[in-house]
């Protein structure tokens, strides 16, 4: 007959599991912005984003405000390396008057409780930093800042609903004239979490169970919808004790559960709570063990007063009955003291009664918290998970059997997960102390990064000096009697037309440009149905080669063009060919180059200063297997251009932006005085890269890029290249990463042996890492294969890096090409100008942002300029073919 009336109370795996989803679902909710406003559970963002990580240190002041006691603590923090602390605090009684009273009272109460704290420990005289511990559910938009959404645990203070508790207590600190500076709001349980947190950095949920309920964990930001950005973790509050409040729970809600809530404080709400907190469960248990007295089943149906007495039952007495080592003796010392007068027979069902009420609770908590266990692991994708459970509250901390029940239950629940229940020793206090140093750390460690990435940077004015130094430097190369001096050489080309559309016939292309080198046959159709189809094949340059002799480098591109045109079966056929040769050289006409100077890691001797079509020639000749036309040398820019061309009549300028960084526009003959003649247009090759060789773009270059030029093959020169191009940002990411973790801002402030590798930070690690789709727990895999163990912190400052050094790249890129096509503007003196630039590059293609801020760089500092960006799909090769495709059809004309 007792076991009828507990029937109910008994609660399933299946039925936990349920809960559980149920949860889950609720927490979902909670974290989306159009249903949050409709959620019981209100998941509330807390601005607490990172955990103690131990190089916290320094004084603090908590006070702590929630329970039937107000407390206030002095916290030091010490920097020893063993993460040690210290805590002294002081406990005030909450009297009922204040408890029940109005704001003003409240606030000037703990101001006043405050300074006597600071009175008996001496610290009147320092200004300290304050976590203010406030167990009520609050909305905060950020940490110091929190408004009250609705007083729970017996506490009803007028007037402060729907105000900032913040900006209340700091009224009454200046009132009192309190040396005091409120740097962070927590509620109860994110402050369990982080003092469990300075000792076990595993420790990510925070549970309080006692006389009210709740738990926190760390969320990942971009499931946050109530907050912008997307970046890292922050606690949430999930304010669980709502959890049923919109009928969630109705099924598994007892009639004593109606009957408890209906003579509550507040009716209709908590109801989650109601079941599994301390506050209620002796209440519980005084409901049921009334009942079953009137229907005979207890205490020979004599019904005494104590059990008609509300709250007369309390938790104490619960968990003093279930002390099963100490037998029947406690319930029967209890029940006597209450008037009961129980038989054994009664002291067995009401231990019973407590029993099944009590384990009801610890299984409830166990589903809620299985389900915030669940989603931690899924959010981190992983299989298996370790993570701690930070736990505060007299029912955990009393009562005989709960802890032990609630670490059972949740074991059985959630198999993947392996779970330390960490008990807090020190409170809440402690953790709002911790609170307040983590945010006092951050603040100084956001200031130091901030300085460290100031100079990436650049102002629209810096951008716009960028842009006309530029131009000065264009206008050097192309004058005659500069241009022997001039860093941005303007080198002409000899290309002097672009497609007609009229070319045809069969060609060869080589492309030379990086570790890479392809062949192509290219065979072009003229007419109306004019096509471009072409054949490659791609053959790898080992290091030796390019860094050898150039002998050993043009035998190795010869027997390349072998392989071909065997695999072709073209070997016979004596085809023009056009050389894509992507280094600076100095053309006296289309099929001669002289080689100005090796970059991209190319080190070749005996190459700088000859001409690179003779070297082809020779390298044929010496393989005596074939014969070939050289009709063109051409710069991968130019290629780029020329196949862009094809498509767009309005594509003058080239632009490389890849491993290396080049422009190349056709400039009005008339503009170029190295060159005899004044008709028509030459396309000009600017190699760009060098601009700033001469110290004229010192101001803005950091101390990092000056280590990446001192490391190169090429120290001096290409210093804008190195700026702008994707050979050298991984490097620049690496110096500033080294630099910020010599400060202790990063990686616990330890230098991995292989972030002291020259290169081990390649570009395309700064693409994947500046993906939009790409989480923080990606960002941590990508560093991890980079031998780097970051943290969740760590993971958004090597984020940010990354994008501050591909930013500044691109604007830089921008304001270059800003120059290019302003003078194009002026050429044509137009008052707005229209005009397609050919695009080349994997930094280009392949990097999330580069190209949009080029783009709008472009826009920003070329106002009068319609400029339309078009993406070279065939690469420089089949520019090369189409170059002697037009070289062909140029010299036919002319011989005619």
């Amino acid at each position: 007959q007792v076991d009828r009336y507990l029937y109910p109370l008994r609660l399933s795996d299946d039925v936990l599991l349920d809960v559980m989803a149920r949860f889950q679902a609720e927490m979902v909710k909670g974290l989306g912005r159009d249903t949050n406003p409709t959620a019981t559970v209100k998941m509330l963002p807390s601005f607490v984003r990172s955990l103690p990580d131990g190089s916290e240190k320094g004084d603090f002041l908590a006070v702590d405000l929630g329970g039937s006691q107000f407390r206030a603590h002095q916290v030091k923090v010490f920097d020893d390396g063993r993460q040690s602390s210290q805590l002294e605090s002081k406990f005030y009684p909450t009297p009922k008057e204040v408890t029940q009273g109005n704001g003003a009272e409240l606030f000037d109460y703990v101001a006043d409780c405050l300074l006597d704290f600071m009175e008996t420990k001496n610290l009147k005289h320092k200004k300290l930093p304050l976590g203010f511990t406030f167990s009520f559910p609050c909305r905060q938009t950020k940490l110091e800042e929190g408004v009250l959404l609705a007083w729970t645990k017996h506490f009803k203070v007028r007037g402060v609903q729907d105000t900032d508790v913040v900006a209340s207590l700091r009224r009454a600190l200046q009132k009192h004239k309190a040396n005091v500076d409120v740097l962070a709001l927590v509620n109860d349980t994110v402050g369990t979490m982080m003092t469990c947190g300075y000792d076990d950095q595993r420790c990510e949920v925070g549970l309080i169970i006692g006389t009210g309920t709740n738990a926190c964990y760390m969320e990942e930001m971009r499931h946050i919808d109530l907050v912008e950005g997307d970046e890292g973790r922050m606690c949430i509050n999930t304010e669980w004790g709502a959890f049923g409040d919109d009928g969630a729970l109705d099924d598994l809600r007892t009639e004593f559960d109606r009957e408890l809530d209906l003579g509550s404080l507040n009716p209709g709400k908590q109801l989650f709570e109601k079941m599994i907190s301390s506050l209620y469960l002796g209440e519980l248990v005084r409901l049921i063990l009334l009942k079953m007295t009137k229907e005979g089943l207890l205490f020979n149906g004599k019904v005494s007063t104590a059990l008609l007495t509300k709250g007369k039952i309390e938790m104490k007495h619960v968990s003093a009955m279930e002390k099963y080592k100490e037998g029947l003796s406690n319930t029967k010392e209890i029940l006597t003291e209450l008037s009961l007068f129980p038989s054994e027979e009664d002291c067995v069902a009401v231990q019973h009664v407590c029993t099944i009420v009590s384990f009801r609770s610890a299984n409830l908590c166990a589903a809620a918290l299985a389900a915030i266990l669940t989603r931690l692991r899924e959010n981190k994708k992983l299989l298996r998970m370790r993570t701690t459970v930070g736990i505060d509250g007299g029912l955990y901390k009393t009562h005989p059997q709960y802890a032990k029940r609630l670490h059972k239950v949740v074991r059985r629940l959630v198999p993947t997960c392996d779970v330390r229940f960490l008990l807090s020793v020190s409170g809440s206090g402690k953790g709002a102390a911790m609170v307040t140093a983590v945010a006092h750390r951050l603040a100084a460690q956001r200031s130091h990064i901030d300085a460290t990435l100031a100079p990436f940077l650049l102002s629209l004015g810096t951008l716009r000096e960028v842009r006309n130094k530029m131009r000065t430097e264009l206008e050097y190369g192309l004058k005659r009697e500069t241009q022997a001096n001039a860093t941005v050489k303007m080198l002409p080309t000899y290309v002097c037309g672009t497609p007609d559309g009229t070319e045809k016939g069969k060609f060869l292309a080589l492309d030379l440009g990086g570790t890479n080198f392809r062949v192509l046959l290219v065979k072009i159709k003229s007419g109306r149905r004019r096509s471009v189809q072409m054949y490659n094949k791609i053959f790898a340059i080992p290091l030796e080669i390019m860094q050898g002799t150039g002998e050993e480098l043009f035998d190795h591109i010869v027997q390349c063009i072998a392989d071909f045109l065997e695999y072709m079966g073209i070997k016979g056929a004596r085809l023009p060919l056009g050389f894509t040769f992507s280094f600076p050289c100095r053309q006296a006409s289309i099929d001669k180059g002289t080689l100005v100077g090796w970059t991209k890691g190319f080190k070749a001797t005996d190459c700088e200063g000859e001409d690179v079509v003779d070297m082809l020639r020779e390298a044929i000749r010496r393989r005596n297997e074939f014969d070939l036309d050289i009709v063109a040398v051409v710069n991968d820019t130019v290629g780029t251009m020329m196949t862009c061309g094809y498509e767009d009549p309005n594509c003058e300028i080239g632009l490389i932006a890849g491993t290396g960084s080049n422009v190349c526009y056709m400039e009005d003959m008339k503009n170029i005085e190295i060159v005899e003649g004044n008709e028509g247009k030459m396309c000009i090759n600017t190699e760009w890269g060098a601009f700033g060789d001469n110290g004229c773009i010192d101001n803005i270059r950091t101390k990092y890029d000056k280590e990446v030029d001192e490391g190169s093959l090429n120290p001096g020169k290409q210093r804008y290249e190195k700026m702008t191009s994707g050979m050298y940002l991984g490097e620049i990411v690496r110096q500033i990463l080294i630099d910020l973790t010599k400060q202790g801002l990063l990686f616990r402030g330890h230098i991995s042996e292989s972030l002291r590798k020259r290169g081990i930070f390649e570009t395309k690690f700064l693409s994947q890492i500046e993906s939009d789709r790409l989480a923080l727990l990606q960002v941590r895999r990508i560093l991890q294969q980079l031998g780097l163990d970051s943290t969740c912190e760590d993971s958004i400052i090597v984020k940010e890096v990354c994008g501050v050094v591909s930013q500044r790249a691109a604007r830089l890129c921008g304001a270059g090409l800003a120059a290019i096509v302003e003078k194009k503007r002026e050429n044509r003196g137009v008052e707005r100008l229209q005009i397609t630039v050919g695009v080349d590059g994997t930094l280009y293609k392949l990097h999330p942002h580069f190209s949009r801020v080029l783009r709008e760089t472009v826009k920003e500092l070329a106002p009068q300029c319609d400029v339309t960006f078009m993406l070279s799909e065939d690469g420089s090769g089949k520019g090369a073919a189409l170059i002697t495709a037009v070289a062909k059809r140029l010299h036919n004309v002319g011989q005619k």
